[in-house]
């Protein structure tokens, strides 16, 4: 098993952190992991990603050209990526955020109206759960568990009272993904 992984977006929407909660997650159920950031000198609004490799074997590089899946919550991050999704790929976008359809046709989109369920729970901070658990539906690459270990191990402290919340934004997440 090996999955190669791009989360893109703005700064500000959680892309770095779900790249890391999704490394941890990967820890917690003893994979090899890579996780390389990339973000511009405005991590907050400025455009951001994250490149995340799970595997069952060593990784020999974090730097990749083509990815398994590409979660892509803007526009900008779409127009540079969606041509680097593999054949038969997956590509999960939130819909608020791309405003032109998916022109692929060689590979698996869904939808996530993660920013309108995020405004529904009244969170807007439960976006990037909502996204990482259309993700976990539709690619079950590791354990909601270890999500939640991960996810404990990369919030701080003060935070922890925060992941019953998480946990219902990515079960949530599981229920309104949809392929297009």
């Amino acid at each position: 098993m090996k999955q190669e992984i791009i989360i893109a977006g703005f700064g500000g929407q959680g892309v770095l952190s779900m790249g890391k909660i999704l490394a941890y997650s990967g820890l917690m159920e003893g994979i090899e992991v890579s996780w390389m950031p990339s973000y511009g000198p405005e991590q907050r609004g400025g455009t951001a990603n994250v490149t995340v490799i799970l595997s069952d074997k060593p990784i020999s590089s974090p730097i990749l050209n083509t990815y398994d899946i590409a979660i892509i919550l803007n526009q900008p991050s779409l127009d540079k990526f969606e041509s680097k999704v593999k054949p038969g790929g997956i590509l999960i976008y939130d819909g608020y955020g791309i405003h032109t359809k998916i022109m692929r046709t060689d590979i698996h989109a869904y939808r996530v109206d993660a920013m309108d369920a995020a405004t529904e729970m009244k969170n807007k901070k439960a976006f990037n759960m909502l996204i990482l658990g259309g993700l976990l539906k539709v690619a079950p690459i590791v354990k909601l568990e270890n999500v939640l270990l991960g996810l404990k191990k990369s919030l701080p402290e003060r935070h922890h009272k925060l992941i019953p919340m998480n946990e219902a934004a990515i079960k949530k997440g599981m229920e309104i993904i949809r392929e297009i």
